[in-house]
């Protein structure tokens, strides 16, 4: 099968597609037909060698995979006695795979596999796996977000950050979200921001004071860190809390514990990985409350564009550079 192998430390645009064997069957797994991959920063940080998970070589990038399975494991419970929840071959599927979604086939453990929705596309199943559980539980069970409340959205054209708008709107908060060019606050705008900022143009403290009338934004998310993170603290409202996602900036901010007591505040993390092993009940409940929403229309994955498996290069590109919005997706 065609797949993109990393066989040492290298930079994203040298990444090739090579030939190798289909993935044996394991008890436990599903074989899955990749019809689409998502892509993500930590790819780009994971096949340079930067990423907190280091896989050793050969390894597969791609944690986020879409398509149809095609064969069984030994062990996993099948959908031919009654058993609603269990899989079959030919059901279409979704998944958080860890690595190996850039390749024409995958094998991915059952427990972390869900059934598409009738009316979900592969596309977006394959952009859902890791940044809407992100943005819902960082937002519901990290900063508690209630209806009524300011949510602020830092880079809201990006995955995390349209799914976080989409969610916070679902959840009945007045949205702000903040982008660096016109394009993107009109994505924002079209999946449900109230209010825009261009922050490369205007001051996003001052305007979010202004929007609020002095109150400050309840809950302030945050993928970016660096000077956003420390401008954030300068308008979030009493009580507030500020949600700690990433560090897209590629600076890791630190704060005075002072200015958290003097404001009533809160500064919260979410690392959605952690939870397969610390708190795997919440997984389940997720994915259920995502798929409720999707039905309802009230959530839907934002597709940027489709690369070929020969275009991971370009993808990952468009992406590191910030070019791209919402979702990029390799289609093996």
């Amino acid at each position: 099968m065609r797949a993109i192998v990393v066989e040492d430390w290298t930079e994203p645009e040298d990444l090739k597609v090579s030939e190798i064997e289909e993935p044996a069957s394991r008890p436990g797994f599903l074989k899955i037909d990749v019809r689409a991959a998502g892509c993500n920063f930590f790819d780009i940080l994971m096949v340079k060698g930067q990423y907190q998970v280091k896989p050793p070589f050969p390894f597969i990038p791609g944690a986020e995979v879409a398509g149809t399975v095609v064969e069984v494991g030994d062990g996993v419970v099948q959908e031919d006695g009654g058993v609603v929840e269990g899989f079959q071959v030919g059901d279409r599927v979704l998944a958080s795979a860890g690595l190996g979604g850039f390749a024409e086939r995958v094998n991915i453990p059952a427990s972390v596999t869900y059934k598409l929705p009738e009316s979900m596309s592969f596309e977006e199943g394959a952009a859902l796996p890791i940044i809407y559980p992100t943005s819902y539980a960082g937002l519901v069970f990290r900063a508690d977000l209630q209806a009524g409340e300011d949510l602020l959205v830092h880079a809201a054209a990006g995955g995390v950050g349209i799914a976080a708008v989409q969610i916070g709107k679902a959840l009945g908060a007045r949205v702000i979200a903040t982008a660096g060019s016109a394009e993107k606050l009109e994505i924002a705008r079209q999946n449900g921001a109230d209010d825009t900022i261009d922050y490369r143009k205007e001051d996003f403290v001052e305007r979010v004071m202004a929007l609020t009338e002095g109150k400050g934004a309840d809950v302030i998310y945050d993928s970016v860190g660096g000077d956003v993170f420390d401008k954030s603290l300068k308008c979030i409202a009493w009580n507030g809390r500020l949600l700690v996602i990433g560090f897209a900036s590629g600076v890791i901010p630190s704060v005075k514990a002072n200015r958290i007591l003097l404001k009533n505040i809160a500064i919260t993390g979410l690392h959605w990985g952690a939870h397969a092993s610390k708190d795997p009940a919440k997984i389940p409940a997720t994915f259920d409350a995502l798929f409720r929403l999707y039905d309802e229309g009230k959530i839907r994955p934002v597709i940027y564009k489709n690369y070929a498996l020969e275009e991971v290069p370009e993808a990952l590109s468009g992406l590191g550079s910030r070019r791209t919005y919402g979702k990029v997706i390799i289609a093996p």
